[in-house]
């Protein structure tokens, strides 16, 4: 059932906006709208202003293809970081997630995407070609695909290891399996399988 739409013309062309946001449904859009019409003026101008300065300012990294306001990116500026790795992930959240974990400190690469023939996106499509130089300048040891383990992101994985294995690197994928506090009678077969395979001595 359509929900009514408001008789103010501004007000309805902030709904429809809201409403292309992902996970934005009609309902929810409708409440955001009605939100931001009684919130202080500048709390929605402040929201605004955000929204027009990340147009305005934030750019993707020349080296590493991560979102960033300062070109290159803070990470590829960090000398302290370990050069000869390179982890190569599909968006620029996976970044976060990985900096989270204080486990990793080489470079990244964000390719913006993953192959899927399905929905035409190849590899012409993703942050592939801006990759490539970087491995041949010899500083990098190690790539490290970081893709997500479903299909789209094993048969990305696949396609680089047969574009990068003439370059000699070592090649590595993050390990799959069971996560900390699992029970296995809840585990699917797939990570089961990732799970033995990934196997460790005690």
């Amino acid at each position: 059932m359509p929900y009514p739409v408001p008789t103010s013309e501004p007000l309805s062309r902030l709904i429809e906006e809201l409403n292309r946001l992902p996970g934005i449904g009609p309902k929810m859009a409708q409440r955001l709208a009605y939100f931001l019409l009684r919130a202080p003026g500048d709390q929605a101008l402040a929201l605004a202003e955000a929204i027009q300065a990340v147009k305005e300012r934030v750019v993707l990294c020349s080296v590493c293809q991560n979102i960033t306001d300062q070109d290159p990116c803070a990470f590829c500026r960090d000398e302290n970081r370990d050069r000869s790795q390179l982890c190569v992930v599909e968006e620029p959240l996976d970044i976060l997630a990985l900096e989270r974990s204080g486990a990793y400190k080489g470079l990244y690469h964000v390719l913006h995407g993953v192959l899927s023939p399905m929905d035409g996106i190849g590899p012409q499509d993703l942050k592939i070609k801006e990759l490539l130089p970087r491995l041949r300048s010899g500083e990098v040891k190690e790539v490290i695909v970081a893709t997500n383990p479903n299909l789209e992101g094993e048969a990305t994985a696949l396609y680089l290891q047969r574009l990068l294995a003439p370059l000699g690197l070592r090649l590595t994928r993050l390990a799959r399996g069971l996560p900390v506090g699992a029970d296995l009678e809840y585990a699917d077969e797939v990570t089961l399988s990732r799970a033995l395979e990934g196997r460790q001595a005690l």
